[in-house]
């Protein structure tokens, strides 16, 4: 195979991995852009906060499902094969999605329309569950064990960029057309335009080829369990600080500044959107620095940045003077970000192939689900009880203590081979982002 034959078929296998986390956040993303109005229409109450906060509890409802998908996908993942898991997990969410832009109104059908938007968001959670684990597995295992890091954070990537651009078509919708016409039907156009998102990734998954799974008997989960169950605690650990920090500084923060900050709405979305930007630059740039130095050098770094520094930026970001503001979460996002780059590939390193999936789509969404998505409620609720608003601050820095520790008790492997890949390595390493 040619470097250019070489670099065309990574691009392939990079595309596919990474459209599904760009249609999984999409979606979340939009959903929650837009809670306010499928409140008012899904779950309508003669209080407008009753119907805002049953359309968030359904939005949760996709964080708790997630636990059980990485169950499903991941034993789809080991048993069947990471090609079916990642063509059904991006089938699961993108058929709700569009689905969701269609669905009468509870004025329309009454209660039968509640019940569908919540079965929606379970079938979507579910799917979430499975699709950022087995894409990075996937990635890892497709690229050349010198660019293994590289090709891994291709998943963060693209979730983050899901969010961008369910940001972006959210704000375009709201701006381009009047308030009555978005809440009318206008609200349903971002939904219907996921199916262009997930059809690209169907017919991507649909063309790659895949080999034999890499379990061929038992329950892969269970042989985890039984096996490794130090490195899915070190798993748990080492995922922490992330599922906190993200959160809470890319999702809850909006809350935060207005309420502490005296930060508009508007103007903490555009600060918002910029810093999500520049965590896009830190997950390519160091998940590619981590091949060469390794990943235990960048997680110890990164966490030990955020146990040092999470007051500080946070107390900058307090003062409510833009310019600070901004510094405060661009130095979150040059912390997490470069957290988030290495995290995919260290956990997947860490298992052989034939319990892979199973073990890291579960330890992993157990994090991401119970901590990263309690994050906002459990920092509301420590601000209540005490009355100060940097108590986010110390709830991450507490985290990165424990994921200090896991990053350092795991064994360094971004040199060694991590089984049998799904497809033929590529020759020699060549430039994926060509």
């Amino acid at each position: 195979m040619s470097i250019e034959e070489g670099n065309r078929s990574r691009r392939r296998v990079v595309a596919a991995g990474i459209v599904g986390n760009v249609m999984e956040w999409y979606d979340f993303s939009v959903y929650g852009f837009f809670a306010r109005t499928i409140g008012n229409l899904y779950f309508p109450s003669d209080d407008p906060l009753t119907s805002l906060l049953a359309a968030f509890g359904v939005f949760a409802i996709g964080f708790l499902m997630r636990p059980l998908g990485a169950v499903l996908f991941g034993y789809i993942g080991d048993r069947v094969g990471r090609g079916p898991a990642l063509l059904w997990s991006v089938i699961a969410m993108a058929v709700p999605t569009f689905a969701i832009g269609l669905l009468p109104t509870y004025a329309q059908i009454g209660v039968t329309a509640s019940l569908l938007m919540l079965l929606c968001r379970i079938v979507q959670g579910l799917a979430v569950g499975g699709e950022f684990t087995s894409s990075a597995v996937f990635l890892a295992e497709t690229a050349h064990p010198q660019r293994r890091g590289g090709a891994s954070a291709w998943a963060p990537f693209g979730a983050v960029a899901g969010i961008l651009l369910g940001s972006a078509v959210g704000a375009t919708i709201m701006n381009a057309m009047p308030l009555e016409d978005v809440v009318a039907w206008g609200w349903r156009l971002p939904f219907l335009f996921g199916v262009v998102v997930g059809g690209v990734g169907f017919i991507l998954r649909r063309r790659m080829p895949f080999d034999k799974p890499a379990a061929t008997k038992g329950f892969p989960l269970l042989q985890a369990l039984r096996v490794h169950p130090m490195q899915l605690l070190q798993v748990v650990g080492m995922s922490l600080v992330f599922a906190q920090g993200f959160y809470l500084i890319f999702v809850y923060i909006i809350t935060w500044l207005k309420l502490f900050a005296d930060i508009g709405a508007s103007v903490a979305l555009e600060i918002n959107s910029f810093n999500m930007a520049v965590m896009l630059v830190m997950i390519l740039g160091m998940s590619r620095l981590s091949d060469r130095i390794g990943r235990k050098p960048i997680l110890v770094g990164a966490a030990i940045g955020l146990l040092l520094f999470s007051w500080p930026l946070m107390a900058l970001m307090q003062t409510g003077q833009i310019p600070l503001v901004i510094l405060g979460q661009f130095g979150f996002a040059l912390l997490i970000g470069s957290y988030g780059a290495v995290n995919p590939i260290a956990i997947c390193e860490i298992f052989p192939r034939h319990v892979r999936c199973s073990a890291v789509s579960t330890a992993y969404n157990i994090t991401l689900g119970i901590v990263g998505g309690t994050a906002p409620a459990v920092a509301t609720w420590l601000i209540g009880v005490t009355g100060h608003p940097m108590l986010p601050a110390f709830y991450i820095m507490a985290g990165a203590v424990i994921s200090v520790v896991a990053a350092l008790s795991v064994h360094e492997r971004a040199r060694q081979a991590i089984g049998d890949s799904v497809l033929p390595h590529l020759p020699a390493p060549v430039n994926v982002a060509r």
